[in-house]
């Protein structure tokens, strides 16, 4: 028998809710209602770490384009002062890089580009390269130079008639036909890294102190000829490809210092340097380091645009005698030369394989003939005296500080866009709009 009880009737269903009001000015530009709540946790962490990092990068790239700019425009007055007689030759600085521990020439390169070459082309000066690729390049190069002024100081420089002119030399005797006059006031040197600053220092001694003439060659090193298993036949010869030149060897050693007599000739003053930091560090674990520095390049470019600064300008000192030792009545041995300390804090950063001596038949191979940067700098006081540093003056340094960069040399691409296309819009609104008038020839 069925249930005489019917079943509950369906109950109606309650209204929608009225969807809450949302921001009516939002509303009325067509815009989406904003969310009601904050982003997940990890959300808010993933746009926090993201937002810090952009802004350090953008604040960053942007002061040191200040900072260069700053130095860039201490220097610009330079580039108008008048040549004399119209004829004569502008200041040369000689420009010195090589190849960092581990790394190549292109590092070096890039670091010259980024820091020093705006600073040189807004002052109007002009600059030559000696650039190593190889250890003990740059050694050579100073060392050959400085020989060269001695042989024209003894006569041993002319020219057999049989000698092919170099490219220099053809250069030199067009200027003199053409009455150019040379520069005669002072020069200078930009080094660029510790491992270049110790190749000129060792070039500087070997040519003021050791001999014009290169010493005896001394027996090649013999190497060993693989043996060819029976049966197998050689590899063709591919193509030779072209060698570098080889390095020539060093006149004399640092022991040889103390024995040899300095030129009567020799000036009271060398050309004076400016030893430019190149920080540079390889290896994995050294990232914390690395991000460190890539964040605050402002600072970097700062200090190299004073160094480079004070070498437009041509303001100099003396090296100065540091004691090594805290002692408050050193003695002379105890005396330490400042060219023995400049940037010596970079070779904490050189690989481990730069401190390892190369073998014989390795270095035979790399074509080094002296290893340079696995030593310390040996000073001579008869050079060290005369050598001079670049160094501003405090009222070019403050009158520096003064300059004010604007805003739209430093900044982006995409700050400079968005001020293009407000300045084009208000141009655009702010035009004068004439009377709309017909064509009058028409009756």
């Amino acid at each position: 028998m069925a249930d005489p009880t019917p079943p509950p009737a369906a109950t109606a269903s309650a209204p929608p809710k009225a969807p809450k009001p949302g921001n009516q000015t939002l509303r009325m530009m067509g815009l989406p209602a904003l969310p009601s709540k904050l982003p997940s946790r990890n959300w808010m962490i993933f746009w926090a770490v993201s937002t810090t990092i952009t802004a350090a990068i953008i604040y960053d790239k942007r002061e040191k384009k200040r900072a260069t700019a700053r130095w860039a425009r201490a220097v610009s007055h330079l580039s108008k002062e008048p040549l004399q007689d119209g004829l004569g030759q502008v200041r040369k600085l000689t420009i010195y890089l090589s190849s960092p521990p581990g790394d190549g020439l292109r590092v070096a390169q890039d670091h010259y580009t980024e820091y020093v070459k705006p600073i040189l082309a807004a002052s109007g000066l002009d600059w030559e390269f000696v650039q190593g690729r190889r250890e003990g390049d740059v050694r050579a190069v100073v060392a050959e130079r400085v020989r060269k002024t001695r042989r024209g100081w003894e006569g041993e420089g002319e020219q057999t008639q049989d000698q092919e002119p170099t490219r220099e030399e053809m250069i030199e005797n067009i200027r003199k036909t053409r009455g150019i006059e040379d520069y005669s006031g002072v020069r200078g040197d930009v080094v660029i890294g510790r491992h270049t600053w110790k190749e000129y220092m060792r070039g500087l001694h070997e040519g003021w102190l050791g001999p014009l003439t290169a010493p005896p060659a001394l027996e090649p090193i013999a190497v060993e000829a693989t043996e060819i298993p029976e049966g197998e036949k050689p590899a063709e010869d591919a193509e030779p490809k072209p060698k570098r030149p080889p390095q020539p060897r060093p006149y004399n050693t640092t022991n040889d210092y103390p024995a040899e007599s300095l030129p009567l000739l020799a000036p009271n003053e060398f050309s004076p340097a400016a030893p430019i930091r190149e920080p540079h560090i390889l290896g994995f674990l050294n990232t914390p380091t690395r991000l460190y520095r890539f964040f605050n390049r402002r600072k970097l470019a700062d200090e190299i645009g004073r160094e480079v600064a004070a070498a437009c300008l041509c303001t100099y000192r003396e090296f100065k005698e540091l004691p090594s030792s805290e002692s408050a009545s050193p003695t002379a041995d105890d005396l330490k030369y400042e060219q023995q300390t400049e940037l010596s804090w970079e070779e904490k950063d050189w690989i481990k394989s730069t401190w390892k001596e190369e073998d014989p038949k390795e270095a035979a191979e790399s074509g080094v003939t002296e290893k340079v940067r696995a030593h310390s700098i040996a000073v001579d006081s008869r050079v060290a005296s005369r050598m001079r540093r670049f160094e501003i003056a405090p009222q070019d340094e403050a009158r520096a500080r003064e300059i004010v960069v604007p805003e739209e040399e430093v900044e982006g691409w995409t700050k400079g866009s968005l001020r293009q296309l407000y300045r084009w819009g208000v141009a655009k609104a702010s035009k004068p709009k004439g009377p709309i008038i017909g064509d009058v020839d028409v009756e």
